[in-house]
Formats: structure tokens, sequence, C-alpha cells
């Protein structure tokens, strides 16, 4: 059968795309994450929708996993195969179909980097709203997929997703949206509608880790590069003081960026030598920072932002006269300089990656919350990390304001040596304990991914059974990723 299933596989995608070296297998049987290593038996490196469409009809009738892999970055061990089987690289299919000025969205494929999407669309006066120091060679759809939280809350960018494309375990191709209607995309809807006409399935696919099929293009909002940017910083030793304030202005649509950082997670993004800046700056900087953008778009820019200027200079003045508003940061000279490409590019490939800096890996642990709530569940993960011998500033906290500051994302990384395997160890079981506590307290889990898996579909019993109704109806031979989700 081995001989059967390599040359179906290589007269698919073509000799030189397919691979059953040891060596390059091993290289995909793990990730940037602590959990255990998978060997895939073969790689296929698909050019276009219809080779993946053929890979998994072949894969669907052999009963042969596909685990599909949109990167080079992966954090959360959702590619690591766990039953072997075809690792579908698609870093190949990388076009940018489009750039569509007037409705604001960009198409493009599944192998589509940070990198090469921010450059692209840079030449044409755009931009994406991005999450945190997003990863260069990390690809945009999958951070979409996977529900990362962009940093600018103020436009509906909550869900930047439109119309989308699929291969499904069946190997059928589908559109999903406004894509689906006759004639796209010349059509009229351009495809910026990810809803109609018809059922709503995007949403299967979100977090799904490739179990439910394989997106392989998307539509995706963009917005203009702003004209003027003032970037903004209050120090806060009191961090619902900060979160306060955010639920005055917010609101109101002040501010484009928004965002809390510890000292932890400000030092590593700030670094620029780690054998000499990482120490002085954790040790110096506030407990807290908030990090504010105001900025002036296309039409009227000045006048925006002194507008947003003079409304933030009314509250601070009238109901939060302690906090300290401006452009620097006391006490570190050239930070606004170098926060705004931080907030607006993505993390250069060849710089070492911001949270790895401090000990060489990290593993995050992402929640959702209601604002006022988030020093309570940061107290109760430091408590838990207290008995485990790691102290507060061993922890990086990033708090993203989400909806207009109606909840929050909170982000908990602890950091470890990749070759100790000792404290590999005590970082998993703190990541368990903390999710387990946190959990029963009231945080909410989007991305249930790996060890999270069994701790959250254990409290939701109906719903891990009716996404498992789902796998079966969508994919009815569960060739695609098993052992991920709830089964």
């Amino acid at each position: 059968m081995d001989v059967d299933v390599k040359a179906k596989l290589s007269g698919i995608v073509g000799k030189a795309n397919f691979s059953d070296d040891p060596a390059q297998l091993e290289a995909y049987s793990i990730d940037q994450s602590y959990y255990p290593a998978g060997m895939p038996n073969y790689i296929v490196k698909p050019a276009n929708s219809e080779e993946v469409s053929e890979v998994i009809k072949f894969c669907s009738e052999n009963s042969i996993p596909v685990v599909p892999c949109s990167s080079k970055i992966h954090f959360f061990g959702a590619t690591i195969p766990k039953e072997g089987g075809v690792l579908m690289d698609l870093t190949r299919m990388d076009k940018i179909f489009e750039i569509d000025a007037d409705n604001r969205r960009v198409r493009f494929e599944t192998g589509v980097t940070w990198e090469k999407l921010t450059t692209e669309l840079e030449k044409e006066g755009f931009r994406v709203i991005m999450p945190l120091a997003a990863m260069a060679e990390r690809s945009v759809l999958t951070d979409f997929m996977e529900r990362e939280e962009p940093t600018n809350q103020v436009y509906d960018y909550g869900e930047p997703l439109e119309a989308m494309e699929v291969v499904w375990p069946t190997g059928e191709i589908f559109r999903m949206g406004s894509a689906s209607v006759n004639g796209y995309p010349d059509s009229m809807s351009k495809g910026g509608n990810p809803s109609g006409p018809g059922l709503d399935f995007y949403r299967f696919f979100q977090c799904a880790q490739g179990t439910m099929g394989v997106v392989t293009w998307t539509n995706l909002k963009i917005e203009s590069i702003p004209k003027i940017d003032k970037v903004l910083f209050a120090p806060l030793d009191d961090l619902n003081y900060g979160i306060d304030f955010l639920y005055r202005i917010m609101p109101r649509r002040i501010g484009q960026e928004v965002l809390l950082l510890n000292n932890v997670d400000l030092a590593a993004l700030l670094t620029e030598n780690w054998d000499e800046d990482y120490e002085k700056l954790c040790a110096t900087l506030p407990p807290w920072t908030l990090v504010l953008v105001v900025s002036g778009l296309l039409r009227r820019p000045e006048e925006k932002i002194a507008y947003e200027m003079k409304f933030l200079d009314h509250v601070i003045k009238h109901e939060f006269p302690s906090l300290r508003l401006g452009e620097n940061l006391p006490g570190f000279p050239g930070v606004r300089k170098k926060m705004l490409p931080i907030l607006r590019k993505p993390w250069p490939a060849n710089k070492t990656y911001w949270k790895n800096g401090i000990k060489g890996a990290s593993q995050s642990l992402l929640f959702h919350a209601r604002p006022m709530n988030a020093e309570q569940y940061i107290s109760v993960v430091e408590n838990i990390a207290a008995q485990y011998g790691i102290q507060i500033h061993d922890i990086g906290v990033y708090i993203q304001p989400l909806e207009h500051n109606r909840a929050c994302r909170i982000e908990i990384t602890f950091f470890y040596d990749p070759e100790n395997e000792a404290e590999k160890s005590v970082v998993r079981a703190l990541y368990n304990d903390a999710a387990k506590i946190l959990l029963s307290e009231g945080a909410i889990f989007t991305r249930p991914y790996g060890d999270l898996a069994p701790i959250v579909y254990d409290k939701a019993a109906s719903y891990a059974a009716a996404l498992k109704r789902l796998k079966k109806t969508f994919d009815p031979n569960n060739i695609m990723n098993p052992g991920n989700l709830c089964f």
C-alpha cells in the first residue's frame, strides 16, 4: 500500500512537492510548544484548491489522516500529527489575488504570510488591523481562523474574515458567504459578506484546527494607513484604575490600538539586546503600561486627533486626575518610536521572537473575561504559579480590550527552557492547573487546543456531543486532523 500511496500523492502534487524522507518528516513532528512530537508518514505541498481536493479525496477513500499546516509557525500542537498520515503543507498557496480598495478588502490564499501581505498592502496605502507582534512567517489566515484578537478595536474588526473557500473532508470545494453567488469574484457583493446568502458555515472552521476541512483562500478587511499617529503611554500601579479609564473612553471610540501590558511583556517587546537590556527594563518599567494610539486617517486627520485629545484631556482632568497619559513613558526615551512598528509591522523573521527571548520558549494561556475581573483572574494564576516556584516577575501578562471594553482577552505567558525537561513539565502542569481553576471561576476559553480540550469539553458535554455529530456529518471517515478538538 505504501508504494500506491506514494505514487498517487506524488502524482497529484508532483514529485518535487512530495516527501517521505525521515529528516523532513521529523521537522514537521513538532511545533513551538511543549506538546509531544508526532510524525507524519508523508508530506505533500499542493499548489491550489484542486490539488488539495484531490489529495483529500484520495485520503478519505483510503482512511488516511490529513493534517493541514499553513506556515512554519505554530504554537499549540494543532499541526502535530496524532495518528500519522499526510501532512499537507500549504505554504505554496501564497497568492494575493486582489486588493479591492473600494470595498476595503483583500483576497489571498492560506499560505500568505504577514510579511508578504503587509508589504503588498503598504504599496497601495492599506494595512491589516493586526494582532500584537504577529510573526512575519506565520499565515495571516491561520491567525484569524484561530481568533487572534487585533490590537485595534475601534472598527468592526472582531470578525475580520469575510467570504472564503474551503475543501470539505470529502474533497468537495465549497464557497461560503457572498463568494458563493453567481459570477464571483466579479459579482456585485465582491465576497464582502461572510454569512450569506444561505446558511452561515464559516464559524465551523474557526478554531477547528483543520478538523472540519481546509480553508484555501479568504477575503479580509483592510484599512487605510493613517496620515498621522500619536502614540500615548500611561504608567499604572493600579490595573483597575486603567481599566476604569478604558470603560470611559472606549465606548466613545477614542483611540486606535489600545492595550495593557505588564512590565515583563513590555520589556520583552522593547528589548534589543537580551544580555544587556531585558533585566534592566523589567526591573524599571512600571507594573502596567497602557498603550493608546490616536490616529488621523485620510479625511481631516488633524481635526480628528485634536478632537480626541481634547476629549482625553477633559476626562483625565475631571475624572482620572492621577492618570499620566503622554507621548513619552517617563524614564524610557525613544519608546514611542519603537512601539508603533511593533503594533503595525510583523515581528521580523530574523529577530528572536519576543516571547522566546527570555528563556528560549514560552506557553501562553488565553481566555476571555470581563475587564473588571481581570485583576482577580491574574491573581488566581499568580497564586498557582507561586506553588510551582514561579514568581510574578517571571510571568508575562497582556490584556486586550474587546468590543469597546465590554470584554477583554487576557494572555498569560509562562517562559521555560525548551532543553530543560523539568522546566517544561512544571510549565505544563501549571498551565493545566491554572486553566481548570480559571474555568471554574468563569473564564471563557475560546481556543481549547491541546491540554485545554478535555478540560473545556468535559465542562460542555452537550456542546462536545454536537461537535462530534457535525464532525461525523462533514468528515464521515474521520480523516481531518484526528485527535484534536474533543475526538
